[in-house]
């Protein structure tokens, strides 16, 4: 037998064999796999985080709405702080603590504690429908960017900020009731 017909031979052998090819195709799939994983997770969290403002705005527009000094000119701003807070902590004030003890915490990371304001902003919004004015109170979170969390694709390629970073402006509008 000459050398060539070996080397021919041993590499048919070698070709038949599958023993690597399922790693191969773990190897080129598993990244894709991971994309989609960190994908779905980051955007699962971005839902969350605008349901939960979504939330919160509504939950203000409501206290607001049926508020019996919201006109008021001297009790008004007063009210529309507590309607702020309420969207930042969930508590009419952010100052303080829970009643189990524990210091009070924004609902969603970034939301100013120490004034509420900046992050939400609360306007009577008057029409005229015939011949009745109709007051509404809109409550609508302003000054809010989305967060990166674990997954920040924008730090891991060397990059100071992503366009998936984005400001949130979820707002409620309700008719005021008094």
């Amino acid at each position: 037998m000459n050398i060539a017909t070996l080397i021919r031979d041993k590499v048919r052998r070698l070709s038949k064999h599958e023993a690597g090819s399922s790693t191969v195709e773990l190897a080129i799939v598993f990244p894709i796999l991971l994309l989609l994983f960190i994908s779905a997770a980051e955007l699962g969290r971005l839902f969350y985080t605008y349901t939960t403002l979504a939330k919160a705005t509504k939950i203000g527009a409501r206290y607001m709405s049926t508020s019996l000094d919201a006109l008021d000119p001297t009790k008004g701003p007063a009210e529309k702080l507590k309607a702020q807070s309420l969207v930042v902590c969930g508590y009419t004030s952010c100052t303080g603590t829970q009643p189990d003890g524990t210091p009070k915490v924004p609902i969603v990371p970034g939301l100013s504690m120490s004034n509420p304001a900046t992050n939400v902003n609360v306007t009577l919004v008057t029409s005229l429908e015939g011949t009745v004015t109709v007051r509404y109170w809109k409550v609508e979170i302003q000054s809010y960017n989305y967060l990166p969390g674990e997954f920040n694709l924008a730090a891991r390629t060397g990059k100071s900020t992503s366009t998936f970073y984005f400001a949130m402006t979820p707002g409620t509008t309700m008719r005021y009731m008094l």
